[in-house]
């Protein structure tokens, strides 16, 4: 159970990781776009006034409240937003600790798994009712997207080389 907790660790580290660095090319191209508000607010205290325009996450913590029969009311949209898109962060860092341990190496990893989120998100959020087909987007969206996956997975991977080489460290010197 010892290596399964050090993989979820990790994973949990470079999945917060990942998340702020892709959150960092959002804010970035936000005020580029000219977005006013500070980091802190942007990230985590912006106002969704309900779940009928809200983003991504908050949709699909609302579809899987809904699912287990919990009433999510129009006020807990921004909570919802901020907890679902954390928590898949947090889950595709340890998907990438999973895959790093198959030898692709931190980096190459990280990189593999940012693409994974990003086609998933086109794969199954279709299906849910809140992203439209992949078809149906222009090249200029897909790329910013995808751009952004990408920081995400360079981060974790980044985090995860570090996890690797400060584990051969460990056994080096344990030897």
């Amino acid at each position: 159970m010892r290596p399964f907790r050090g993989v979820v660790r990790t994973g949990v580290l470079a999945g917060v990781a990942g998340t702020m660095a892709m959150d960092l090319v959002w804010y970035a191209r936000y005020r580029k776009e000219g977005g006013e508000s500070s980091f802190n607010d942007w990230q985590f205290r912006s106002k969704i006034d309900g779940f009928d325009d809200a983003p991504a996450p908050a949709k699909v913590g609302k579809i899987l409240a809904d699912k287990i029969n919990i009433d999510l009311p129009d006020r807990s949209a921004t909570l919802t937003n901020n907890g679902v898109h954390w928590g898949t962060g947090l889950w595709w860092g340890v998907v990438g600790a999973i895959v790093s341990r198959f030898r692709l190496g931190g980096i190459k990893s990280g990189l593999v798994t940012g693409m994974a989120a990003w086609g998933t998100s086109y794969a199954i959020l279709p299906q849910l009712g809140v992203y439209k087909p992949i078809t149906e987007y222009d090249s200029k969206t897909l790329m910013k997207d995808l751009s952004a996956h990408l920081v995400f997975g360079s981060a974790v991977g980044l985090v995860l080389s570090a996890a690797s080489a400060a584990r051969a460290m460990t056994n080096r010197l344990g030897n």
